[in-house]
């Protein structure tokens, strides 16, 4: 594959995954999380310190050309509609969606650069809750919505030079969602909602991500695709 790639919390979960997938392609990986989680030393990958919930971020450590980048931080917001308090609402955007901004914002210079030297991709993550109206998801639903739409106005803005996707995937096994999946009879319920029989795994997630930044992708943008078990559009 080759290239330089940023990944935005690429030290757990989704984003980890990602890094370790990119790792042996690459030649530079720069990641900005809050901790150092469970990313590995590797020569080619550099992390750096960043909350996307505060201002003035600092992206000059970004190299001058960028191939690809994607956002990962998310939030699990479930509750009901009646215990929702508008600040839930607020902080849900800050990070779903504001933050994308700010670190597509902090990127495009480097991205224009890489798209002028050969390819250029944005990998963003939306929910299956988006599309299916899942109960308990209000929240979470509408800011990952607003993703959605940001994808596909970028996909049209940065058209031809950028390519722009998302990924919907259903629950995934990561430390964010760690509570659904505190007991085998709770994994064991969940998997039962799928049609493929089992929740999602960060390598499923990971993979679509790689293929997206890939030239193998080079005639898709603007699209949000599901990766979810078959849940968005299968019936058992």
């Amino acid at each position: 594959m080759g290239g330089n790639f940023v990944v935005a919390g690429g030290s757990k979960g989704i984003g980890l995954e990602i890094v370790n997938q990119l790792t042996p392609f690459a030649d530079r990986i720069d990641v900005y999380s809050r901790s150092q989680g469970e990313l590995a030393d590797h020569e080619n990958v550099f992390r750096h310190d960043m909350d996307f919930t505060a201002n003035d971020l600092d992206f000059s450590s970004i190299p001058g050309a960028v191939n690809g980048v994607v956002y990962c931080p998310g939030t699990i917001n479930l509750r009901s509609f009646r215990a929702l308090k508008p600040a839930d609402f607020v902080a849900d955007f800050e990070v779903n969606l504001v933050g994308a901004v700010k670190f597509l914002q902090g990127c495009l210079p480097s991205l224009k650069r890489g798209a002028a030297e050969g390819s250029a991709s944005v990998v963003m993550f939306s929910t299956v809750a988006v599309s299916q109206g899942l109960s308990m998801h209000a929240s979470v639903a509408a800011a990952k919505g607003a993703v959605e739409g940001l994808t596909r106005s970028l996909a049209a803005e940065w058209a031809p030079k950028i390519r722009v996707n998302c990924i919907a995937p259903a629950l995934t096994d990561t430390p964010l969602a760690a509570r659904f999946f505190s007991s085998p009879e709770n994994r064991e319920a969940m998997a039962s909602k799928y049609p493929l029989g089992r929740t999602g795994l960060p390598t499923d997630l990971a993979s679509t991500a790689r293929f997206l930044l890939s030239k193998e992708a080079s005639w898709m943008t603007g699209q949000v695709l599901a990766v979810d078990g078959g849940m968005s559009t299968l019936r058992k």
